[in-house]
């Protein structure tokens, strides 16, 4: 990315309507925790996301003046100074006949936001191009999800969204030092799963720019995974950093903020009152859990409650795949630009990585790389989906790849396509759901090592298809405990099933590319009754 580049995103994202500079909650400090915990609104995210009809400040004195006024009706003054956002879900839904492929391709533009639009005052932030959200309640650029919609984009031959993806994940890196959660002011405590090496590839292979022109973003975001690295003994933990007993650093996910999530505040309220610890300690595991992308799972708790949640304890095998492909990609353009000491750094870096995941994270007992709890000096027993990251990242040995796949298809895969996890907690990112992203790290590190993986693809398309067969849509999760021919949206968690749904329409659109013959390229959407 030129430097006439990074000056165009920065003039762009200036002529685009400011975010407020508070986040919601201390903005509005006692109004907002008086919405959320009063339920004005049946999803915490509402509020959040909410536009003020009047300057902040004044709405919130208004507030203070009126609120002990007998009488004080606190729904009725939100709604008087706050607009709500909208959620177009019913434009997701396909008209009767449109085939599948069709109808994802389609879908591209009604997912598409455009930054000039953003009202000022309110929690988006602003970015120098347009974007594609996943849908629903979700109306903001998410960090791990783009890469599987970009899947999609690239698939339907959307070279300009991919371009504007890949300007405003470089913008958002130049301009915090990390690609947020989302771009919400609330998310800007933590990031994401780091794919953003992942993209780079793609926008290389997709011919929309080469990859080389990244390597300072990529730089700058491995500096914010790594920070205080540096200065760490055996032992020590600090942010995304634990240091190893060897001296050498592993990572797990982190929050820099120990509060209650704001679009999920009273949700965490509750959570933490039923914990033996400290609120605040409760307040960062959560945050942490959704600095995952798995919010929430068995993953990351003792059990099934998600009061018990530790995901600070847990040293995750994607998030440690994820920083390994990082640093071998800033080896490898290091290279190329003849800045060999610079790449020598990073070879050496991603072979201690190596080494710490094979040491920790692989479980010869199961055959199959698991989660590690550092602070019990134990692995996580419960087998789960991200088992696959070694291979979608090449990380695994030939040996390695052969048994995780097994292990997947013996424990994880259901009638549906690849399951969660083994546990039924009631979360969503548990049994019995599937996952689009879980799919196509499955699918296409198993064909990495020339393991057929022909089935899960199968399984998937079917209940994908079936579903958009009977309800002319596509969702964020599916049910993938039964055979396709009975397919349902998937359930659990803190928010209802939501339609769009861009990693769904990414992975799917790949997934019906390479399979042309799949009956799912025949699947059309229901006719009315």
């Amino acid at each position: 990315m030129t430097d006439q580049t990074k000056r165009q995103n920065e003039e762009k994202a200036a002529s685009v309507p400011k975010a407020d500079t508070l986040t919601p909650a201390d903005r509005y400090q006692e109004l907002f925790i008086a919405v959320q915990m009063g339920c004005v609104f049946t999803d915490s995210k509402t509020f959040v996301d909410c536009v003020p009809r009047g300057d902040p400040e004044d709405i919130l004195e208004q507030y203070r003046e009126q609120c002990d006024d007998d009488g004080f009706d606190l729904a009725g003054f939100v709604h008087a100074n706050f607009d709500p956002p909208q959620v177009h879900t019913s434009h997701y839904k396909s008209p009767p006949g449109q085939p599948l492929k069709a109808h994802i391709d389609s879908l591209w533009d009604v997912l598409t936001r455009h930054p000039r639009q953003h009202p000022p005052n309110a929690s988006i932030l602003p970015l120098p191009n347009d974007y594609v959200v996943p849908g629903g309640r979700f109306a903001e650029l998410y960090y791990w999800d783009s890469y599987f919609t970009m899947l999609g984009l690239a698939e339907s031959g959307r070279h300009d969204l991919l371009a504007s993806m890949a300007n405003n994940f470089a913008y958002l890196i130049d301009t915090y030092g990390h690609v947020p959660n989302g771009n919400r002011t609330y998310y800007l405590s933590r990031s994401q799963p780091p794919v953003f090496a992942l993209m780079v590839e793609l926008f290389e292979s997709s011919g929309v720019c080469k990859a080389i022109e990244y390597l300072p973003r990529l730089r700058k975001e491995y500096n914010f995974w790594m920070a205080g690295a540096e200065e760490m003994r055996p032992g020590d933990t600090r942010g995304h950093c634990v240091c190893l007993d060897d001296g050498s650093i592993l990572n797990r996910y982190w929050d820099d903020r120990d509060t209650p999530r704001e679009e999920s505040y009273r949700e965490d309220v509750l959570t933490a009152r039923k914990s033996d610890r400290p609120a605040h300690q409760v307040y960062r595991e959560l945050r942490a859990g959704a600095a995952s992308g798995w919010d929430f799972s068995s993953r990351w708790c003792d059990g099934s409650e998600l009061s018990t949640i530790r995901t600070t304890s847990i040293l995750p095998v994607d998030l440690n795949c994820f920083l390994y492909k990082l640093e071998r990609q800033i080896c490898l353009l290091n290279h190329a630009v003849g800045q060999r000491k610079q790449a020598e750094k990073f070879q050496q870096r991603a072979e201690l990585r190596k080494q710490g995941i094979e040491r920790l994270l692989w479980n010869e007992q199961a055959g199959a790389f698991l989660d590690y709890d550092f602070e019990r000096a134990a692995p996580r027993e419960a087998l789960n989906s991200a088992t696959a990251a070694p291979l979608f990242i090449g990380l695994a040995s030939r040996e390695q790849a052969q048994r995780t796949a097994q292990a997947l298809r013996d424990r994880l895969l259901r009638e549906g396509g690849l399951g969660t996890s083994e546990q039924d907690s009631g979360q969503q990112w548990d049994q019995p759901n599937g996952w689009a992203p879980l799919q196509w790290m499955a699918i296409r590190g198993m064909r990495n090592y020339d393991i057929d993986a022909d089935d899960i693809a199968c399984r998937w398309l079917r209940t994908v298809g079936a579903l958009y067969k009977k309800e002319s849509k596509l969702v964020e999760k599916y049910v993938v405990t039964h055979d396709g021919e009975d397919a349902e949206g998937g359930g659990g968690g803190e928010y209802p099933l939501q339609d769009g749904f861009g990693w769904t329409n990414g992975v799917t659109r790949r997934l019906l590319h390479e399979d042309p013959g799949n009956e799912a390229n025949e699947a059309k959407a229901a006719s009315k009754s």
